[in-house]
């Protein structure tokens, strides 16, 4: 009686620690999930409206390349963009990444800054070419403009191409966990 008593005992420890131990796992695991979806979700909320603030004055300068408006007329929306974009680059640097996802979050912070210094050019050049006299210096203001026009739009397209990454990039746990197993 009591080997059959001790037996039972034995068993159900075992149970109860191989219980302990999945639900441990598994807590890891949805926890390690939980917090990379948290973080694609910011990802793709900060590149969107990044994206959207970017592509609207990369329009505007594009129209200020091409005489269609003047300087003065597209100030307020640089350094709108400019304001935005420093701030987006703030949000980007304090996220918490998973440790997959660090290199991404570097990468799109770098951009972003990209996309800040290619602002404070076409500043510049906007700001050169709305001087009441510009002194012989339009060649400087339009060589300005374009070079951060097309700084913009390599951020713009890098940041796309960041997030994209980030949106299909898995964790050790959720690569593990999408495997297939080969069928017998």
């Amino acid at each position: 009686m009591e080997a059959a008593t001790l037996l039972s005992t034995v068993a159900f420890v075992a149970l109860a620690l191989a219980v302990v131990a999945f639900t441990r796992r598994a807590g890891r695991v949805l926890g390690e999930t939980r917090e990379a979806e948290s973080f694609r979700r910011s990802i793709a909320d900060l590149t969107g409206r990044a994206e959207q603030s970017l592509g609207a004055v990369s329009a505007r300068i594009d129209a200020l390349r091409r005489h269609q408006v003047t300087a003065p007329e597209i100030e307020p929306n640089v350094a709108a963009a400019i304001d935005a974009v420093a701030r987006y680059a703030t949000e980007a640097r304090g996220l918490r990444p998973p440790a997959a996802f660090v290199e991404h979050q570097t990468a799109i912070g770098a951009e972003l800054e990209r996309a800040h210094r290619a602002l404070e050019m076409v500043a510049h050049g906007c700001a050169i070419l709305g001087d009441a006299r510009p002194r012989g210096r339009e060649l400087e203001a339009q060589t300005s403009i374009k070079r951060g026009y097309v700084n913009v739009l390599h951020a713009r397209d890098a940041i796309t191409h960041q997030a994209a990454a980030v949106a299909v990039l898995r964790t050790p746990h959720e690569a593990r966990a999408f495997v297939r197993r080969p069928s017998a």
